[in-house]
C-alpha cells in the first residue's frame, strides 16, 4: 500500500521469523507502510503485535535468531532490508535516527553524555574533536537541558529519566537525518515530562522535515502526536489511515477493541471494554489468514481466505473481510 506525496520511507511486505528451541516465530507478516516526509506516523497496537520489531529489523538491530524472510523497505533510493551491515551503518545515525525504549539502559554508563553527542557528529557529520564538542552543547541547549555546558560532563546516572530522554533525542537528531524512530518514547516519564519531550520532537522534525515512526500502546499519544495510525496485531498491520479518520470512523475490529479499552476524558471505568482473547501462538504452522479471526466477534466465513487490503475510503485502507 502506498501513500500519495512524497515517500521518506515505503515499507512493503516485510516479514520476519526468529528461530526458538521451541519453534520458529512468524513475528511479522507482510507488514507495509509509509511515512511521508514531515509527516509523524504511529504505529500502534498491545505489546507483543511487532512494533518495536519492525523498527529492529529496518535498521538490521535483530539478534541472531531473527531473520528478514521477505518485503522491501525503499528509503530514499536504499533497500533498507538490502543493505549490508557498512551501509546499515553509515545510514544509521546519519540518515535514520532511533530514540529507544529506556534512555538510561540505551546511553553508554561510562562516558559523558557531551561525549556521546560528539561520537555521533563525528562519525556522520565529520566534524573534529573541537567542533563536535562545541556541538554536542548546542544540542544539547537545542533539547532545552539547561547548563549544557556543564551538563556535557555528566554521565547518565546523574541525570534524572527526563534528562535522559532529552539526551536520547539529541543524539538521535545530531545529524538532521531524514526519519526519526521512536520507541516507546516516554515510557517511564510523568505526564509533564511526556509533553517536553514529545514537543521537542515534533519541533525538530518541523524544523528538519523529518519523517517520524512513533512507536506506542498509547493510543491517545498517538491520537495527539501523529498525522496517520497503523494499527498493528500479531504481526500484521490491520488498518492504516489518517489519524482523525481512524479515531471517528475505526473499521477493523481489533481497532474498535483498542479504543473500546482505552479511557477518555469524558468517560467512566464502566465504559471501558477489554478486548477478548489473546495473541495467537506465532509458533503454530496453522496460523489463519487473519491473526484476529479467532477472537474476533465479526468472524465469518471469508475470513479463511487469504487477506487483502481493501480502501473503504480514501487513504484508509483495512486488512479484513467483514469491517465494521
Amino acid at each position: 500500500m502506498m501513500a500519495a506525496g512524497a515517500n521518506v520511507l515505503a515499507v512493503d511486505g516485510l516479514s520476519v521469523a526468529f528461530r526458538t528451541r521451541a519453534g520458529t516465530v512468524a513475528a511479522l507478516d507482510r507488514v507495509s507502510f509509509t511515512v511521508g516526509k514531515g509527516e509523524t506516523l504511529a504505529l500502534v497496537g498491545e505489546s507483543g503485535s511487532g512494533k518495536s520489531v519492525t523498527a529492529y529489523a529496518l535498521l538490521g538491530l535483530l539478534d541472531a535468531a531473527g531473520r528478514v524472510t521477505g518485503g522491501s523497505a525503499s528509503f530514499e533510493g536504499d533497500d533498507l532490508l538490502r543493505a549490508s551491515p557498512r551501509e546499515l551503518a553509515s545510514i544509521r545515525g546519519r540518515r535514520v535516527g532511533m530514540i529507544f525504549q529506556n534512555p538510561r539502559a540505551a546511553l553508554n554508563p561510562i562516558r559523558p553524555i557531551g561525549r556521546q553527542i560528539a561520537d555521533v557528529l563525528r562519525r556522520h557529520a565529520g566534524l573534529g574533536p573541537r567542533a563536535a564538542k562545541a556541538a554536542a552543547v548546542e544540542k544539547l541547549r537545542e533539547v532545552g537541558i539547561p547548563d549544557p555546558a556543564r551538563r556535557a560532563a555528566a554521565y547518565p546516572f546523574e541525570l534524572s529519566g527526563g534528562m535522559c530522554q532529552r539526551v536520547m533525542i539529541a543524539i538521535a537528531v545530531a545529524a538532521s537525518p531524514a526519519l526519526l524512530i521512536a520507541d516507546e518514547p516516554t515510557t517511564g516519564l510523568d505526564v509533564t515530562t511526556q509533553a517536553v519531550a514529545m514537543d521537542i520532537m515534533a519541533r525538530l522534525a518541523a524544523e528538519n522535515g523529518m519523517g517520524t515512526i512513533l512507536i506506542t500502546h498509547d493510543l491517545a499519544l498517538a491520537a495527539e502526536r501523529s498525522q496517520r495510525i497503523a494499527v498493528m496485531h500479531a504481526g500484521h498491520i490491520v488498518e492504516d489511515a489518517p489519524t482523525a479518520e481512524l479515531l471517528a470512523h475505526p473499521r477493523h475490529p481489533y481497532t474498535r477493541g483498542l479504543l473500546a479499552a482505552t479511557p477518555t476524558a469524558a468517560g467512566t471505568l464502566d465504559d471501558l471494554h477489554s478486548v477478548p482473547g489473546g495473541l495467537p501462538d506465532l509458533r503454530r504452522a496453522d496460523l489463519p489468514p487473519c491473526r484476529y479471526a479467532e477472537r474476533c466477534e465479526r468472524r465469518v466465513p471469508g475470513c479463511d481466505d487469504p487477506l487483502a487490503w481493501r480502501e473503504l475510503t480514501p487513504g484508509h485502507l483495512v486488512a479484513c473481510w467483514n469491517p465494521a
